[in-house]
């Protein structure tokens, strides 16, 4: 009974927040006024403001702090044989299983980890551990009637229709595929990336060469990727039509580990810098390791339909790299003059590869999650619901709102000349409909961490009232201090220094 009530909560919760995201600007659905299309979602005016400073703060902490790791921006489109030599063609699939009663499609190893997690919600950890455990064993295995088998066990069944009766297990594969020529007898299929770590590795020798860049040091991309995902739910956190944040880390065979659990630390000390809860993140160990790594953990954010994969580091070996030379028979091997222990060069080898992956639109979704935030407050012998988010400064989409207390008596001139005087360096609002408290409300609900009343002391001696998004406080000050004061706040610079 407790988990049921616990499910309806967090399902509430996550409806309210999906409900916040496109009232405010957020995310709207695609397409929307021909009913929309599944799994793929437009950023609103102050989404794309929001997205754009994750991916901004992500590539300034890996390029700015990082002295070895460059920047690269490949093309989606590639050659086909890409994809052939990176095994996506062969073995890129997801084992699909449906439901004869409701006619749905599911993943099947999302069923099982669905029971995995609400047997942890009971209590029930070693049982879940263990499901998850054997579900990895028959996956590493391809024994996809095994699978069925374990989902018919446990006694899994279809949300919709409540029923055990289940097909057997498929594999699907995710790439969406299309035709590149003028004419179609002239064509050749091409395929939009599922991934954007290839165009990574088909220009290592590129970035290493013209950059004389020294083993290690890594490759950093931020692009779209496209899965043809059967089952595409939970709001923006799995879609067709995504974008990934992507470093490729290359290093001597031999240091991989070493490296594997640098960057696995690192990466998890930048999402607690964003102001995530160190309660709310953890690694998940992969039970069933794919064709390329040696090594592989998630960092999962505890959303409000539980703890899911944010961002993965993987040790990917010398996979890639290997398989491209040997299908393109151009060699990718890279020359180490630094001295061994027996005081020779290390010489020619193909190096390793530390990956860490994060979804723009997960780290997007794990932030407005964190963020929403409702408390009560009491006004006077009121008391009511706030509803504001509480995003980090430096990610909020908006920085400030100049907000004149009155629409005459020189205010408005007054605000619009301190708007024009912070505008180069801020994302600014200037609002002078309705009450005061209306729009201190308007701005909480959209995270703008400063509210700037401008007010009839204003034209004595140029101070304002500014207040705070968080705790509502209300600070006097004069107009020269603000560009410095809000800069201190909203500025990557307080996220670098605790990452450096």
């Amino acid at each position: 009974m407790a988990t049921k009530e616990k499910t309806t909560e967090e399902n509430t919760q996550l409806k309210d927040i999906i409900s916040h995201a496109k009232e405010y600007g957020f995310v709207f659905p695609s397409s929307e006024i021909y009913d929309g299309l599944q799994a793929v979602y437009d950023y609103g005016q102050m989404g794309v403001e929001l997205k754009n400073n994750i991916k901004q703060l992500w590539w300034k902490c890996m390029t700015q702090l990082n002295e070895n790791v460059v920047g690269l921006d490949a093309a989606i489109f590639m050659h086909p044989l890409t994809w052939k030599a990176s095994g996506h063609i062969d073995s890129f699939n997801d084992p699909m299983i449906d439901n004869k009663d409701s006619k749905k499609r599911y993943r099947a190893d999302v069923l099982i980890e669905e029971k995995a997690a609400a047997l942890e919600n009971e209590g029930r950890v070693e049982e879940s551990g263990a499901l998850l455990a054997e579900m990895g064993k028959l996956l590493e295995a391809e024994d996809l009637e095994g699978v069925r088998e374990l989902i018919v066990r446990e006694n899994i069944k279809c949300p919709i229709s409540g029923t055990t009766n289940w097909t057997e297990v498929r594999q699907f594969n995710l790439m969406f595929s299309t035709q590149v020529g003028s004419v179609a007898e002239d064509s050749s299929t091409i395929y939009l990336r599922p991934e954007t770590a290839q165009g990574i590795f088909v220009n290592f020798l590129n970035v290493q060469k013209t950059g004389r860049m020294k083993v290690p040091f890594g490759i950093a991309q931020i692009g779209k990727a496209f899965r043809n995902e059967i089952v595409a739910r939970q709001f923006i956190f799995r879609m067709r039509e995504f974008e990934q944040m992507e470093l490729q880390f290359f290093v001597r065979p031999g240091t991989e580990m070493e490296w594997y659990e640098k960057w696995k630390a690192a990466r998890k000390l930048w999402h607690q810098a964003i102001g995530i809860p160190a309660e709310n993140l953890r690694y998940h160990d992969h039970e069933k390791l794919a064709h390329y790594a040696n090594a592989a953990v998630d960092i999962e954010y505890k959303f409000p339909f539980g703890f899911k994969e944010v961002e993965g580091i993987h040790s990917r070996t010398d996979f890639d790299l290997t398989q491209h030379q040997e299908l393109s028979r151009k060699k990718m091997q890279y020359f180490d003059n630094d001295l061994n222990e027996a005081g020779k060069p290390y010489g020619n080898y193909i190096p390793y590869v530390i990956e860490t992956s994060a979804g723009a639109d997960r780290l997007f979704l794990m932030a407005l999650c964190n963020a929403y935030q409702e408390e009560e407050i009491t006004e006077g012998e009121a008391t009511k619901t706030r509803t504001f988010l509480k995003l980090h400064p430096a990610l909020s989409p908006v920085k400030a709102a100049i907000l004149p207390l009155t629409k005459k008596d020189g205010l408005p001139e007054k605000a619009t000349e301190i708007f024009n005087s912070l505008k180069y360096d801020f994302n600014m609002i200037y609002e002078e409909r309705d009450s005061i408290g209306k729009r201190y409300t308007r701005q909480d609900l959209i995270g703008t961490p400063f509210c700037i009343a401008v007010d009839h002391q204003t034209l004595e001696d140029n101070t304002v009232t500014v207040r705070n998004r968080d705790s509502r406080e209300q600070v006097r000050m004069p107009i020269a201090e603000l560009r410095t004061y809000i800069d201190n706040a909203v500025s990557f610079r307080s996220i670098l220094e605790k990452l450096a």
